[in-house]
């Protein structure tokens, strides 16, 4: 069992290639599908709370119902704004990865490179030919 969670849209790209990077370092992830099963308050408060970044830094905008809400309204309370991500879990922004190391919204992809407690074992390209990681599993 890992001890690496990833909290994942498999129609993203972004999260596929986390994952991808993830099990390029050898780990098998626990992979949470966020839109079929999403955190519970107390979760999503807590990952927040462990990427040290604002409520609104992990609100998805695009292909999403922010706009319609009227979420970029800074009247919304951080405990608002996380209601609205539980109503609607599209909102959340994903990938979001907790390892050992941290916990982060791994955009770009290979910010999930920084957590990771195994390095690379090999080259990773992104789905759209980008490389990330050489043959020697570096960082490019």
């Amino acid at each position: 069992m890992s001890n690496i969670t990833i909290y994942h849209n498999p129609a993203c790209g972004t999260s596929r290639n986390v994952l991808a990077l993830i099990r390029n370092s050898g780990e098998e992830p626990t992979v949470i599908e966020y839109l079929k099963t999403p955190p519970d308050r107390e979760t999503l408060a807590a990952l927040i709370a462990a990427m040290g970044v604002p409520v609104r830094a992990v609100l998805r905008e695009k292909g999403t119902p922010y706009a319609e809400l009227g979420l970029g309204d800074p009247q919304w309370s951080d405990e608002q704004l996380i209601g609205f991500m539980l109503q609607h879990p599209i909102l959340i922004n994903r990938p979001i990865v907790a390892t050992p190391l941290g916990t982060r919204l791994c955009r770009p992809s290979e910010t999930v490179l920084d957590i990771l407690p195994q390095p690379q074992r090999g080259a990773f390209s992104k789905e759209d030919g980008e490389a990330v990681v050489d043959a020697e599993g570096r960082r490019v």
